[in-house]
C-alpha cells in the first residue's frame, strides 16, 4: 500500500510581506489538513542586486513596474517574524517549513526546522547547496528549469558532502507561474526515480488547477507541494499560480482518496467482491439430461449464472468426462 503523500502547502510570499497575513495562511493550511505548510527566508540584499529586473509572470502578476529588489524587499519578512510562525505552527500542531535564498538565512532556519526545502533557482548553487548539507538535515530539492545533469550535480554534491540517499528526495518542478499543462512532463519524475537509486521523488507543482499534483501521486509521487492564498486576484508575484482554502482542502481530500484506491498492488478479489461472485460469475450447467457413465460432451454443457456450481475454468477438465452421477437439464453440474 502506498504510503501518505507528505503534502506541503506552499505559503511562499503570498502573505505579501504582512505577517497576520502569513498567520492566516498558517490557519488556511491546518484548516486543509496538509502535513507541513512552507514560506521563503531572505535578506534582500544578500539575494539580489539592486538593478535586477523582475521575471516576466512578475510584472504581469504584479502589475507594478519596479526592480527585483523592490519587489523582493515588499516581501521581506523579518526574522523575528519566522520565528513568530514557527511558534504559531507549533500551536496549530503543523509543520513549519521555510525555503532559504542565501546562506545567511539558512543558518538562521536551521534553529527553526528539521527539514530542508531547497528551491529550483539553486540547483546549481553548489557553494549553498553544500552550506545546506553541513546541518545534516533531510533534504527536499526542486529541479525546475534543470537538466538532468544539473540534478546529478546536485545529487552528488549533496552526498559527497555527507548527505544520504535516504534522506534525500527530488522534486520535478516547471518553473513558470502559472504551468501550462503541455510543460508539466510528468514522466520526468519518474525519469529521475529511474537514474538515482535510492532517491525519493515528488512534485512541485505551478498549474491551475488540482489534476496534475493527483496524477503525480497515481504516478508514485512521495512528496506534493502546492502553491496556495487566500485569495488568488490578490497583487503579487505567485496569487495567480495558487490554490484558494477551499482547493487547497479539495486537493488534500483527492490525494487521500488516491492513496486509498492504489491499493496493495496484489491482485486479489476484495471482501466486498467475494459477495458478489455467486452472483455474477456463472457455473457449468446441464444443458441437456445427463445419465451417470454417460460421455459428457461439450454439446450438452451449457454456462449460466449463479456461480454456485463448478467453475467453467474447468470446462476442460468436464468435456469428454464421464458423468459420475445423472443431472437433469438445467442443474448445475
Amino acid at each position: 500500500m502506498k504510503k501518505n503523500t507528505f503534502i506541503i502547502a506552499e505559503a511562499g510570499v503570498n502573505h505579501n510581506g504582512n505577517y497576520e497575513l502569513a498567520k492566516k495562511l498558517i490557519d488556511a493550511a491546518v484548516n486543509a489538513g496538509v502535513d507541513a505548510v512552507k514560506f521563503q527566508t531572505w535578506k534582500t540584499e544578500l539575494l539580489v542586486t539592486e538593478d535586477a529586473e523582475m521575471a516576466e509572470y512578475q510584472k504581469e502578476n504584479t502589475q507594478v513596474v519596479e526592480s527585483q529588489f523592490q519587489m523582493l524587499k515588499r516581501l521581506e519578512l523579518s526574522y523575528a517574524d519566522f520565528r513568530g510562525l514557527k511558534e504559531y505552527c507549533d500551536e496549530k500542531e503543523i509543520l513549519f517549513l521555510s525555503t532559504p535564498d542565501e546562506e545567511q538565512s539558512a543558518t538562521f532556519l536551521d534553529e527553526l526546522q528539521d527539514i530542508f526545502k531547497i528551491g529550483s533557482g539553486e540547483l546549481t548553487n553548489t557553494p549553498f547547496l553544500r552550506h545546506i548539507a553541513s546541518f545534516n538535515k533531510p533534504i527536499i530539492l526542486s529541479t525546475g528549469m534543470g537538466y538532468l545533469s544539473e540534478v546529478e550535480h546536485a545529487i552528488s554534491t549533496l552526498t559527497e558532502a555527507g548527505i544520504l540517499l535516504t534522506n534525500l528526495t527530488i522534486l520535478h518542478a516547471t518553473t513558470d507561474y502559472p504551468t501550462a499543462s503541455e510543460d508539466v512532463n510528468l514522466n520526468a519524475m519518474n525519469t529521475i526515480k529511474n537514474s538515482f537509486p535510492g532517491v525519493s521523488v515528488g512534485y512541485s507543482d505551478h498549474t491551475l488547477g488540482i489534476e496534475i499534483p493527483i496524477a503525480a501521486v497515481a504516478m508514485g509521487a512521495s512528496i506534493i507541494e502546492k502553491h496556495f492564498t487566500l485569495d488568488k486576484t490578490m497583487l503579487g508575484p505567485d496569487h495567480k499560480a495558487s490554490l484558494e482554502p477551499n482547493e487547497l482542502k479539495e486537493m488534500v481530500h483527492s490525494i487521500r482518496s488516491i492513496e486509498l484506491a492504489l491499493g496493495t498492488g496484489w491482485k486479489v478479489p476484495t471482501k466486498t467482491e467475494f459477495d458478489n461472485r455467486n452472483i455474477v460469475r456463472k457455473s457449468l450447467v446441464a444443458g441437456c439430461d445427463i445419465s451417470v457413465g454417460q460421455l459428457i460432451t461439450a454439446e450438452m454443457l451449457d454456462i449460466k449464472r449463479p456461480g454456485t456450481g463448478i467453475s467453467p475454468i474447468r470446462w476442460d477438465e468436464l468435456v469428454n468426462s464421464i458423468a459420475k452421477k445423472s443431472y437433469k437439464a438445467g442443474e448445475l453440474i
